[in-house]
């Protein structure tokens, strides 16, 4: 995921959600939120809807009472593009059945 403008593939994505997760669980619940999207996108179901559990999961030890809480401190990872803010309610409503 070293090149901007190149999309990451779900390997490198996976790859780099395993260091995250080691070293920055924020990091790695927007990457869970980008791999939840990719994978979605290529029709996966089974695998989106792991990947909305894992980000919903990582965002539970997380405080949300204000935006600052919940903004996103990157604006894609791997190609995909995150929301502004990144909280259960909007995971939710991404993915509506998927979560």
């Amino acid at each position: 995921m070293t090149n901007p403008t190149r999309a990451a593939s779900v390997a490198e994505m996976e790859t780099s959600f395993q260091r995250e997760l080691a070293t920055d669980r924020w990091a790695a619940a927007e990457t869970a939120y980008a791999l939840a999207v990719r994978t979605r996108d290529a029709g996966d179901w089974d695998q989106s809807r792991e990947w909305v559990a894992q980000c919903l999961r990582l965002l539970e030890g997380f405080p949300g009472d204000t935006e600052e809480q919940v903004a996103t401190t990157r604006v894609s990872v791997g190609g995909v593009l995150l929301p502004n803010y990144l909280h259960e309610g909007v995971v939710r409503d991404r993915f509506g059945q998927l979560a």
